[in-house]
């Protein structure tokens, strides 16, 4: 008698679990088919970070120039995952979207959401910001991730640092001892992103043959307040000892350079002046390196990201291969689309 009952609780549960996915699945193609947009939330890491907000205004954009196709709704995580944990559950309990497109708070908790949405079968595209581990994503046949080569990033800054030492050794080797003296701020401790930015924009510079020592490193969580404050009280330490600051981001690179402006330093002209580089090449990045004030950055195209958020969404909710009719292809893990970097300098 207690098998009986324990086989028919087991046969309901499947049997609301297989209800759930059907209605799920008919929601999008009954909206596909009446000519409705497909409704998508965005669900974004923090909405303050610059580049991040650089992509939302290209969703919006791709939203306007496809009307009646796609809607996008936003939901700032504001830097704290049970904030975007609360929001994931929430839209999983209503069942009232066709896609999840996730910017992580925290790149760890990877698998604890493709679990949730698994489990209504809605696809999941994450995007940005790496997960640590990428098996997670494998387990759903409905999930992706597009971003970056982390490494590309690091290594194309290296690239612009040794163009400025080899152009102008002279101005920026200030001890003349042939060695470059840099400051290193980093985004996040755990974030491979910024692991990987840090880690290889040093080996392509040590690998173009130029040495270099360490002054200092300070995670920065990405923010510019935080890096201008962490560049003020090493510049009052260190002094004209740093040679160099590379930033995992534009955001952190642009907060250093308010700090040494304070002190006289990259202002612009015939001031004296220290190499800053970042990655995201955003649109003040862009003017500060127009100007001469920042060295250098690292381009990641929000409308590309966009764009490929869109396309491969699309493909997603009609049932179709998340690469079909596009130029994407997925990387070795198999469910990786990676977007190309390109280097951003003063011309």
């Amino acid at each position: 008698m207690t098998k009986k009952i324990t086989t028919i609780i087991i046969i309901m549960i499947a049997a609301a679990v297989l209800i759930s996915i059907n209605q799920s699945n008919i929601m999008a193609s009954s909206r596909i088919a009446e000519g409705k947009p497909i409704k998508a939330a965005v669900l974004l890491y923090r909405f303050d970070d610059a580049y991040i907000s650089l992509v939302r205004e290209n969703l919006e954009k791709i939203q306007k120039e496809n009307e009646g196709s796609i809607e996008f709704i936003f939901y700032d995580g504001k830097n704290d995952q049970s904030i975007q944990d609360k929001d994931i559950n929430n839209l999983i309990e209503k069942q009232d979207v066709d896609l999840l497109l996730v910017n992580l708070v925290q790149t760890t908790s990877t698998q604890s959401v493709i679990n949730k949405v698994k489990g209504i079968n809605i696809p999941v595209i994450l995007f940005n910001r790496e997960p640590v581990a990428i098996d997670s994503i494998r387990s759903y046949n409905k999930a992706c991730y597009i971003g970056t080569e982390a490494e590309e990033a690091g290594l194309l800054q290296g690239k612009v640092i040794i163009n400025a030492w080899n152009k102008n050794k002279t101005a920026m080797d200030k001890n003349k001892d042939d060695i470059l003296q840099y400051v290193m701020l980093m985004g996040e401790q755990n974030n491979l992103e910024a692991i990987k930015r840090t880690e290889y924009s040093i080996l392509k510079i040590n690998n173009s043959g130029i040495k270099t020592q360490e002054v200092a490193l300070r995670v920065c969580d990405w923010n510019e307040e935080e890096a201008r404050n962490v560049t003020k009280t090493l510049f009052l330490q260190y002094g004209n000892k740093i040679e160099a600051i590379i930033a995992n981001n534009d955001s952190m690179a642009i907060g250093a350079i308010k700090a040494l402006q304070e002190y006289g330093y990259n202002k612009g002209g015939k001031t004296p002046n220290i190499a800053v580089v970042g990655v995201d090449a955003i649109p003040e990045a862009q003017e500060l390196i127009k100007q001469g004030i920042m060295t250098g950055s690292v381009l990641q195209d929000p409308y590309e990201l966009a764009k490929a958020l869109y396309s491969v969404g699309i493909n997603l909710v009609s049932n179709k291969n998340p690469l079909y009719d596009t130029e994407y292809k997925f990387d070795q893990t198999g469910v990786s689309i990676r977007l190309p970097y390109h280097e951003y300098m003063s011309k």
